[in-house]
């Protein structure tokens, strides 16, 4: 396992800490707070006219209450801040971090302009992976396992619904713009997926499964349906900010990685069809990547990650075995936890 340096991995944390105070950076009129289901969440209410609208920040945390009472100081500095982001985004270059081609760049871009990460959209899949470079400072080399073109986003859909937000434009627009055409579907009013028709990349919306069937579900705040499937409740929970890198970096949200390592042992079983193997073989080398670095750093969080999904139910613990099965080094490092 090799690791960046110490002084890319400040630059990292320095850069991401300041995207995450651009979240307040925006605020057109007085934040208040709002409980929903037993949470707490920031708004920003301002009236436009006669009209009072309220557009989401956060969720209730003493880092975003902070930042809330520091905004009008951290907006007076948001030119600095920004200068101060590309320097911090040339030196991870420098230190050998895995950037954001132009393309994915530009489309993270405009993701996260019309507010999709803001609303709980977050990343998994491949892109997801890569981004733990910065978050536990190890080295990734742009081998199979870092490697996609296609973007994959979650969100709760009991979330989309009851934060009263929606994304700054249409989805469907910003796709456009960026030359991808919705796929059908066999609901033909739903849309979850797109291709951009030069490169045959694909992005997915994707959303927890709570019941029998996997079907097709309505993200009201993205205003675009998601594939439900099994088993993404528990790598979705409690997800984390992450620092992109283009220009002067890309405030984005992706899982917890001890999740994202359980996570990817279950699905790595799931993907039965041979046409899937390759797949699966590229989940198990993600997994083993982020256990063995994770059971040398945060062997509590990986423990307690790995014992909640085995508590599940059986399902769960046969995924899990079926495939610890194939990785023996794993499974050693997950026992002696």
């Amino acid at each position: 396992m090799q690791y960046h340096s110490s002084t890319a991995q400040a630059a990292y944390h320095d850069l991401r800490r300041s995207l995450m105070d651009d979240q307040v950076v925006a605020i057109r009129g007085t934040p208040k707070q709002e409980e929903r289901k037993g949470r707490s969440y920031w708004y920003d209410t301002y009236r436009v006219g006669d009209e009072v609208k309220k557009a989401y920040i956060g969720e209730d945390t003493p880092e975003m209450a902070a930042r809330i009472a520091d905004y009008q100081r951290l907006t007076q500095t948001n030119r600095a801040r920004a200068e101060a982001r590309s320097r911090l985004v040339r030196i991870l270059r420098a230190e050998g971090f895995i950037p954001l081609d132009g393309a994915s760049g530009r489309l993270y871009n405009a993701l996260a302009r019309t507010g999709v990460f803001r609303l709980g959209g977050t990343v998994v899949g491949t892109h997801a992976f890569r981004h733990y470079e910065g978050e536990l400072g190890i080295r990734m080399t742009q081998d199979e396992a870092a490697q996609t073109n296609d973007l994959d986003i979650a969100q709760f859909e009991r979330l989309s619904l009851a934060l009263e937000d929606q994304v700054e434009e249409p989805l469907a627009k910003t796709f456009t713009d960026f030359d991808f055409a919705p796929v059908p579907s066999l609901q033909k009013a739903a849309v979850w997926k797109w291709r951009q028709t030069q490169t045959d990349t694909y992005v997915e919306f994707l959303t927890p499964s709570f019941r029998p069937e996997e079907d097709i579900r309505n993200l009201p705040a993205l205003g675009v349906s998601a594939q439900s499937l099994h088993f993404l409740n528990y790598l979705i929970a409690e997800p984390i900010k992450a620092a992109a890198l283009y220009r002067s970096g890309v405030l984005i949200q992706i899982p917890r990685p001890e999740r994202y390592a359980v996570h990817k042992l279950i699905v790595a079983d799931r993907r039965r069809a041979t046409s899937d193997q390759l797949k699966s073989r590229k989940d198990r080398a993600q997994a083993a990547l982020l256990i063995e670095a994770l059971a040398e750093d945060r062997p509590d969080e990986l423990r307690e990650a790995y014992e909640d999904a085995r508590e599940r139910g059986p399902q769960w613990r046969a995924h899990l075995d079926a495939t610890l099965k194939r990785m023996p080094e794993t499974a050693a490092r997950l026992a002696a936890l």
